[in-house]
């Protein structure tokens, strides 16, 4: 194990699209990844930040609740890799630790991360809102897809009517209700209040799969990264580059076991 790991107090896990590539799930990097994973949108000349876009819920309802439905039940049946144990026994032995992800797939969750201790920025497909009465809440409904044509069989509606939509924060999206990532933003910023309270206290950053497209993740560990308390390892196949930390030129699990066993 790392002599850092070793000595720090307090620990952030940051995760991108690449820490779920292990387990199994897409990280749509490029169109060609995007259309490798959505075959009938490469037909439509549909990219990821194109479809990513709340206009579809209200000028094709069925395409967009099929591309978001697909990812829901991928998801479910999805089992977290080795590397999440890794780290959740990692992080249980130190004094307290918190997960800032922009995943939408809740699988820290499902490696059994306590739920008040993930801030997910970018919101979770496993919650839906309606935009008439503002509701958030845990989906309780399964989205039937049928692939060949790429749109759901079902549709999701509130009580009061309207059509539902994921909880996920969208390219263009004003319509997106951040209540449920304010609450474990205010989280993450005690937290963080807590970890910085004492000079003596040592932070450790370990960033896994965060990409250059959308910099929510890395910006955070870059900026962190500049305090003599605070050491950010940064693990990535491909973008591993870092200023002031250290760098781990692996995928996600491999590089976890790497600096942890």
């Amino acid at each position: 194990m790392l002599k850092e790991l070793k000595e720090a107090d307090y620990v952030i896990i940051t995760a991108g699209a690449g820490m779920g590539v292990d387990s199994g799930l897409p990280d749509f990097r490029g169109n060609e990844g995007f259309w490798r994973a959505y075959p009938p949108l490469k037909k439509l000349n549909i990219d990821f930040v194109s479809m990513a876009n709340p206009m579809w819920f209200r000028e094709n309802p069925k395409l967009a609740w099929a591309f978001y439905g697909h990812r829901l039940n991928l998801y479910k049946n999805t089992t977290p890799h080795e590397g999440f144990r890794l780290l959740l026994e990692y992080a249980k032995s130190k004094k307290d630790y918190f997960v800032f992800t922009s995943n939408v797939d809740g699988q820290f969750q499902k490696a059994g991360f306590d739920e008040d201790k993930i801030y997910e920025v970018h919101g979770s497909i496993h919650y839906t809102q309606c935009n008439d009465c503002g509701i958030i809440k845990e989906i309780d409904f399964d989205i039937e897809v049928d692939m060949g044509k790429f749109k759901a069989k079902n549709l999701p509606y509130c009580e009061c009517g309207n059509l539902l939509r994921p909880n996920i924060l969208m390219f263009w999206d004003m319509d997106f209700l951040s209540d449920r990532i304010n609450k474990q933003k205010e989280k993450f910023d005690n937290f963080l209040k807590i970890a910085k309270a004492y000079k003596n206290n040592k932070i450790v950053i370990i960033e896994i799969g965060a990409g250059v497209a959308i910099l929510t993740i890395r910006d955070f560990g870059d900026k962190m990264s500049y305090s003599d308390r605070v050491t950010l390892i940064r693990i990535n196949p491909r973008d591993y580059q870092v200023k002031n930390g250290i760098s781990i030129p692996m995928g996600g699990l491999e590089g976890i076991k790497r600096i942890l066993e």
